[in-house]
């Protein structure tokens, strides 16, 4: 009986928006922003610094940066406070804590964070990949606000951040097809790839 159902995607390709319909119509818990904010709160830092560092490596800057900070009066003063440094590493450890356990409590929907390959094993999870066309998941972003430039720099950038998180992580090329059950062009549209994500549940749990 599958109790989990976890999302990969590209980044543009309207993954959050399938995600959370299959979650109302399973009536199960999503995790997603749900899981961002969870995961600053164990590391006491905003939400938005997770954002920009989830299934990312920390360039090398940042690497440095945070050496130098760590033994800075600065450093010192925001441990004194309870305020954590949160790099890639402390984000991605914490992440899967956290995958894991909304896996073992069950109807859960995971987006993203390496939940398909933490929980690869799992009988009782499905795997999905959602994906689409360049030019789809830039018209999508601009539908959210961002300037065609920006929208071409983000779907050109961000995947490839995830493929190095998880090649780095797993030693595995993103995506690996086969730690997927189920791939879907979301060109189809949002409610129609919800729809066929829902009908192989029913057909996998009958």
């Amino acid at each position: 009986m599958i109790r989990i159902v976890t999302f990969e995607r590209e980044y543009g390709s309207g993954a959050a928006d399938i995600a959370a319909r299959v979650a109302e119509r399973l009536g199960w818990k999503l995790w997603d922003q749900l899981l961002t904010d969870q995961i600053a709160r164990h590391l006491q830092c905003d939400h938005r610094h997770i954002e920009q560092r989830e299934e990312r490596r920390d360039p090398l800057h940042y690497r440095l940066f945070k050496a130098f900070l760590r033994g800075s009066f600065e450093g010192n003063l925001a441990s004194a406070r309870g305020v954590q440094l949160a790099d890639a590493e402390g984000i991605r450890q914490v992440s899967e804590k956290l995958v894991r356990t909304a896996a073992d409590e069950g109807n859960a929907v995971i987006v993203g964070r390496g939940s398909a390959y933490y929980l690869h094993e799992r009988p009782d999870a499905f795997h999905v990949f959602i994906y689409g066309p360049f030019e789809e998941k830039v018209r999508r972003l601009q539908g959210q606000g961002k300037s065609e430039k920006e929208a071409v720099e983000l779907v050109e950038t961000v995947d490839q951040d995830r493929a190095n998180f998880i090649k780095q992580n797993f030693e595995v090329d993103w995506p690996q097809r086969h730690y997927f059950h189920l791939m879907v062009n979301s060109v189809v549209g949002e409610e129609t790839a919800a729809r066929v994500i829902l009908n192989a549940l029913s057909a996998v749990n009958d």
